[in-house]
């Protein structure tokens, strides 16, 4: 599917996120569709959208969803909006399947 919110670039994943700034809670929530049509994976994290907080948290959140460690999560687009793009380097496929089926897609 070439509109899935998770993706694989060689060693990588990439997700694509809207995320909810100072939600209460750190979670995932599931899939959204976007008006465009693309689908995004639903997060929200606890801390501020100041100096990166809410950014390093997002990604702090997405690592350890998927099982890896902190440093290889990264926000490489969108960094000032609510649409991101997420970078987990070096994600093998367990790390995919466990970040699929907590966002309810097919793994």
């Amino acid at each position: 599917m070439a509109d899935a919110p998770i993706r694989r670039d060689g060693a990588n994943l990439l997700i694509e996120v809207r995320l909810t700034p100072r939600g209460g809670a750190d979670r995932i929530d599931g899939v959204k569709a976007l008006s465009d049509g693309r689908t995004v994976v639903a997060a929200r994290v606890k801390a501020v959208p100041e100096d990166g907080k809410a950014n390093a948290a997002l990604a702090a959140l997405m690592a350890t969803t998927a099982g890896l460690p902190k440093s290889a999560a990264a926000v490489v687009s969108g960094s000032t909006a609510r649409l991101k793009t997420i970078r987990l380097s070096n994600a093998d496929a367990e790390a995919e399947s466990r970040l699929r089926t907590i966002c309810g897609l097919p793994a």
